[in-house]
């Protein structure tokens, strides 16, 4: 096909990726030099990172359930081209071949690097808040099956059916303890709350600036019983300055040791309270009764929106990926496109505004 169009005549000047493909430009050529460690000097030549990591961008941004599909889209969709940097007569890499290369940026610790670029932007147009704060924790399943949670002590006996055996664990207790995934040993057994079968999951924690809902600070841990409050605690830490912040966060961080650790950070606990605990809520009037404990609990339910794209656009109801660092590159990756996501909402609202 023969066009004196090119992709980017073709892109009308108003589409919502064009305010995010510059945003995602500028944190890139920052991070050139990381890109130029992980990659040798001689060899066939691979993927520019650049591109990979704009079509992985895509896939999140799409909501593109496989690389595979990606691929397929990359063939023909003039959008997707143009985003990542294809003119329209270059070749498309094969699935497996993009896949290998994904697994490279993996090592440079690259989806943090991105989120903070991103995150610096943000700051840069003010839109960040460095003194208000909320904390929260979902679940992500991990992509491994109930058959998979065995136990440790002794070998599972040989399948009936090699490609999908049958496994008979009604009656049987299970705990982290005492069984791990043979799919994937990193995911524990958990479950959100009573009422609700428990899967095989892992733990993934967000810290949210409370004046335009972004996300600051990623973190999935394993599964226990404490681990929400102890990602709270390893993201608390990281938070820069000096001064004084709030942290709001639900009722099940309302607990003695909780509040004390976060007032030991110099940071104001505006957790809700658990009138129901044991004991009582670990929370007083010293703290409710200022009007800025009310806004933190308005404000904290918004990092439910984070949660809600995350695991809708971004398909990470159920991760497709195995092990810890994995899937937590993933996680992060996926933040930062939520983030890009809102910061081209509130960059347009304040052009429209002037």
């Amino acid at each position: 096909m023969f066009s004196y169009l090119s992709p980017e005549d073709r892109v009308p000047a108003k589409h919502p990726l064009r305010p995010i493909r510059l945003m995602v430009d500028a944190a890139l050529k920052t991070m050139s030099p990381s890109f130029s460690r992980l990659y040798s000097s001689f060899g066939r030549p691979s993927i520019p990172p650049e591109k990979l990591l704009r079509a992985l961008l895509l896939q999140v941004l799409y909501t593109v359930r496989s690389e595979r599909m990606l691929m397929e889209q990359l063939e023909y969709n003039l959008l997707f081209r143009w985003f990542v940097g294809l003119s329209m007569d270059e070749a498309v890499w094969v699935p497996t071949v993009f896949t290998k290369n994904r697994d490279r940026l993996l090592e440079g610790e690259i989806a943090e690097k991105f989120f903070q670029l991103v995150l610096t932007q943000a700051r840069e147009a003010d839109l960040l808040s460095d003194e208000h704060f909320s904390v929260d924790g979902t679940l992500i399943e991990a992509w491994a099956s109930q058959k998979s949670f065995q136990r440790k002590d002794r070998p599972a006996p040989p399948p009936d059916d090699p490609g999908n055996p049958t496994v008979d664990f009604h009656g049987e207790r299970r705990s982290n303890e005492t069984h791990e995934s043979t799919t994937d040993p990193d995911a524990g057994l958990a479950r959100k709350s009573g009422g609700h079968e428990a899967k095989l999951s892992y733990s993934a924690n967000v810290l949210m600036e409370n004046r335009h809902g972004l996300v600051v600070d990623t973190e999935l841990l394993q599964c226990n019983g404490t681990v929400e409050r102890d990602a709270a605690m390893l993201m608390a830490e990281r938070v820069e300055g000096t001064g004084r912040i709030t942290l709001g966060a639900d009722k099940a961080y309302d607990t003695k040791d909780f509040v004390s650790e976060m007032r030991g950070l110099n940071v104001t606990p505006h957790v809700s309270q658990n009138t129901k605990r044991p004991g009582g809520s670990a929370i007083d009037g010293r703290t409710t009764r200022h009007e800025g404990y009310q806004v933190s609990q308005r404000k904290r339910k918004r990092i439910e929106e984070v949660f809600g794209w995350i695991k809708t656009v971004g398909t990470l109801r159920k991760t497709r990926h195995r092990g810890l660092e994995t899937v937590r590159w993933v996680f992060t990756f996926t933040a930062t496109a939520y983030n890009l996501v809102r910061m081209r909402k509130l960059m347009s609202l304040a052009v429209q505004s002037v």
